[in-house]
């Protein structure tokens, strides 16, 4: 097989599966205008405190202030492990995750394959998620490998517009690999600015609302002659999450958030990222049981059927007043593993940068506890994994 092997890659639209979009005239709940360039959660789980004071003394404040100190063994005890990538043998009947911050998915490769369609969600390289290089969250955990050594990607998937989940620098690497063809999926309203970004066209960069759908059409190389390809095709659907958006103080909730699922249609391995996102809002004085919940992963887990994989955050404890409408932790991710339906779940969002306050060490450990306490399935059924490249085969 050639090193420099670009795959061919079509993206079509389906057959629509789900009500999605105006229907008789009436916009989407979660849809603030007609024109969709402002967006909202539309469920009584999500409460946020919208006023400046507010909103200053939460982040500037309790995040500054109340950081928690980073252990001078944390990189040894988060240790980072190099990623193997091609020299591990193809996986037919199983997909494989990479983790770093994020994840790499590689499905299963179709017979006679050299390899599986990979997907790439919200991956950052940088040494800070900022803006700036010079300013912002620097990480505390060094990367496994450098961006370049990535392998081809065929799909990247982004969640929302945040500086640590929308990478422009990471984002430039994965598309200059010239063996890369990668199509870009985002929500509505994200497609315009990558473009510009990223120099790179509109027609490589699909932009989905919630319950639309692509199919992605990938010959891939064939592990036996170097002149043949392989076919495969994926399902990616865009499907609803619980958060907000912005990259600065004027565009807040101008570009949608979501959640993705991506489903191989020959080994039917689903997978569900669920990128940022919220659960329920609980305040001072209310009971966590009594206040809504967002209904969108149950009712994504029985669109779907259930998954064999899901990832999740785990990382943000409570401590900062919003974070419970827009951010979930190690507990509430049990919880949303069960309304899922997943057969496993990898974390996420823990162990790279400082962005709450709890001991940068504390949600795994937390999660062990929530999943033994919770979840009426062995322990081996949620899956932790710490900073670095492993696999796992759902």
């Amino acid at each position: 097989m050639s090193t420099n092997f670009s795959p061919s890659i079509e993206v079509t639209e389906p057959p629509r599966r789900f009500s999605s979009g105006y229907v008789d005239g009436v916009r989407p709940s979660h849809h603030m205008n007609d024109s969709k360039t402002r967006f909202t959660n539309p469920w009584p789980s999500f409460r946020y405190s919208t006023g400046f004071p507010s909103f200053f003394t939460q982040i500037f404040v309790a995040a500054i202030l109340r950081s928690p100190d980073i252990p001078r063994d944390v990189k040894s005890s988060i240790p980072v492990q190099s990623p193997t990538w091609d020299t591990e043998s193809v996986n037919e009947d199983s997909a494989k995750a990479t983790y770093h911050a994020c994840y790499l998915v590689e499905l299963p490769t179709p017979p006679g394959a050299a390899r599986g369609v990979r997907v790439i969600f919200d991956h950052v390289f940088s040494n800070r998620c900022s803006l700036f290089q010079w300013l912002g969250p620097a990480r505390y955990t060094d990367t496994p490998c450098k961006v370049e050594e990535i392998p081809a990607i065929d799909a990247i998937v982004l969640s929302h517009n945040h500086y640590d989940h929308t990478d422009i620098p990471t984002l430039c690497a994965l598309l200059e690999n010239p063996s890369s063809s990668a199509h870009i999926f985002v929500a509505l309203n994200n497609a315009d600015y990558l473009s510009k970004a990223l120099c790179t066209p509109l027609s490589r960069i699909h932009e989905l609302d919630w319950w639309d759908e692509r199919l992605m059409h990938v010959t891939l190389p064939s592990k036996y002659a170097s002149d043949a390809v392989v076919d495969a095709e994926v399902r990616l659907s865009c499907t609803p999450s619980q958060h907000v958006s912005g990259r600065t103080a004027s565009d807040r909730w101008h570009a949608l958030w979501a959640a993705w699922v991506v489903d191989d249609l020959r080994s039917h391995k689903k997978v569900y990222f669920a990128g940022d996102t919220g659960y329920r809002t609980v305040r001072d004085g209310e009971d966590e049981d009594e206040v809504p919940v967002c209904p969108a992963f149950a009712k994504v887990g029985e669109r779907f059927g259930g998954f064999d994989l899901a990832l999740l955050p785990i990382g943000c404890a409570p401590g900062i007043a919003f974070i419970p409408s827009t951010i979930v932790c190690y507990t509430i991710s049990v919880r949303i593993f069960k309304d899922l339906k997943a057969k496993k779940a990898l974390a996420m969002h823990w162990g790279t940068w400082v962005l709450g306050t709890e001991p940068v060490l504390e949600p795994p450990m937390l999660l062990g506890k929530s999943v033994r306490k919770r979840v009426s399935v062995q322990m081996n059924s949620l899956f932790l994994h710490l900073e670095g490249h492993f696999s796992s085969r759902p």
